[in-house]
């Protein structure tokens, strides 16, 4: 069976197909970067982090695209109260979202356009928009979007244009003809700071956020590629406005596939500061170590709403380290980079389960069904095919030793004695003082588990 994933646009499975045999280009909206990244951004990178690693799994040559959006209100409004250059803030920003993403394993994408670098494309697609009639310039120095202009406005959202303007008034002090319409570059206002400003042929100003991603797609991956995704919540108006200002500026099918992430909640509502539940991927990482929140994630459908909680993390970390019990122990082969073998019977449940719009929780359970298999049979194949198909989501890829010891409280010389204090009363018959002592490493999160080879010992 062939890669199938959901594609919003038609609201169905479809076999994926790429526009070039063997290559796919795929656009993902990235961060507006104005302050540390949080478990919905976190939500969204896995969620095409794993889009991406099962293409390159799959034998495809992937251009990978993710921006940056360094120029917008929040960005500006930040860097002026903290007295610092937007650029200051968005290089602070950039940097601390790569150290934060990078310990939950989301590698890097091919290309890592920023808006500010790609004005002038942006400009030429504004003016590819006014010659055709798609665009007008307002009263107060911004240029608007024409959205009755463009017949299929509403194809991605599902929605007809009166549909979508449902409930609304007609706003007059912007200067839309529409309430619908949106602003494609912005007029400079005289408080803001002068590196918020960008010179145009319709004064200085700056874009709109809706441009800045068809400009950097399309300058990056071509007029027409494969893969648009994001987070269910940018479906409209921000992707159903990259199709109007790409299609309606080049006369012609922008995204062939569009997929979306999921929404985020915690405790089953939405995340939110005035809720007192808004959380960081710094204030995970305090608790629960990168990759147990990688595979936290990995258990839920990347569609399928997402529910954050620390007893759902908790119960991800025993998972995970079930997993790495599994591998302990075992003389690994080298690394193999020869092909995989999909006709191996859990391969290829695993492959059909991610070929099915890319179905993790299900390629999980192969994987602990590979784990059953271990603990019963000790061979080095199947921990390799364990470790292998892992490694195509990211996770079991550490030394599982160094994985299980990893953040316990006592060193591992105090450890160490107390093991062999149990053992010798063991030895001594003195079971009673081999259980207090089992009791008190299991105090201090120390299982032990024990072998014809010896006792060794991991955090729990």
């Amino acid at each position: 069976m062939s890669l199938r994933l959901y594609n919003t646009l038609n609201r169905r499975i479809e076999p994926f197909v790429p526009i070039e045999p063997g290559h796919v280009r795929m656009y993902v909206c990235g961060m507006t970067i104005y302050d540390l990244c949080h478990m919905g951004h976190a939500r969204m990178m896995m969620a095409f982090d794993v889009v991406y690693r099962w293409l390159l799994a799959s034998g495809y040559r992937v251009t990978y695209v993710r921006n940056i959006t360094d120029i917008e209100d929040k960005i500006i409004k930040r860097a002026v109260e903290r007295g610092i250059t937007i650029r200051q803030l968005t290089d602070e920003m950039i940097a601390a979202m790569r150290e934060d993403i990078g310990a939950i394993g989301i590698a890097p994408p091919t290309h890592e356009p920023r808006a500010t670098e790609y004005v002038p494309q942006m400009l030429s697609l504004i003016g590819t928009l006014e010659q055709k009639g798609l665009a007008y310039r307002a009263d107060n120095g911004d240029v608007n979007y024409a959205v009755r202009k463009f017949a299929g406005y509403g194809k991605l959202s599902g929605k007809s244009i009166d549909e979508l303007r449902a409930g609304e008034r007609v706003a007059v002090a912007d200067g839309k003809d529409d309430p619908l319409d949106f602003v494609l570059w912005k007029a400079a206002k005289a408080d803001e700071p002068a590196d918020a400003k960008y010179p145009g042929p319709y004064g200085d100003g700056r874009p709109g956020w809706h441009i800045e991603c068809s400009a950097m797609s399309c300058a990056v991956l071509g007029e027409h590629f494969d893969i648009h995704g994001g987070g269910m919540d940018l479906q409209f108006p921000h992707h159903e406005n990259e199709i109007a200002q790409s299609e309606g500026a080049l006369g012609k099918p922008f995204v062939n596939y569009w997929l979306h992430n999921g929404f985020l909640n915690v405790d089953n509502e939405k995340m939110s500061k005035s809720l007192g539940n808004f959380f960081t991927i710094r204030d995970v990482l305090q608790k629960f170590d990168g990759e147990t929140l990688r595979f936290f994630m990995l258990r839920t459908h990347y569609r399928s709403p997402f529910n954050f909680s620390d007893v759902n993390l908790e119960d991800a970390r025993v998972a995970l380290r079930r997993l790495y019990t599994a591998l302990d122990g075992i003389d690994l082969p080298a690394a193999d980079d020869t092909p995989m073998d999909w006709t191996q019977p859990q391969a290829a449940d695993f492959r059909a389960a991610m070929d099915d719009d890319f179905n993790t929780p299900a390629a999980l359970a192969v994987l602990f069904e590979l784990a059953t298999e271990l603990n019963r049979t000790r061979s080095p194949q199947t921990a390799a095919l364990l470790r292998r198909l892992a490694g195509t989501l990211g996770v079991l890829q550490q030394a599982p030793r160094a994985y299980l010891q990893a953040g316990s409280a006592l060193d591992e010389a105090t450890i160490q004695s107390l093991i062999d204090a149990r053992t010798a009363a063991k030895q001594a018959k003195n079971f009673a003082e081999a259980d207090r002592i089992r009791r008190e490493l299991a105090g201090q999160g120390i299982e032990l588990k024990d072998s014809p080879q010896g006792t060794t010992w991991f955090r729990a």
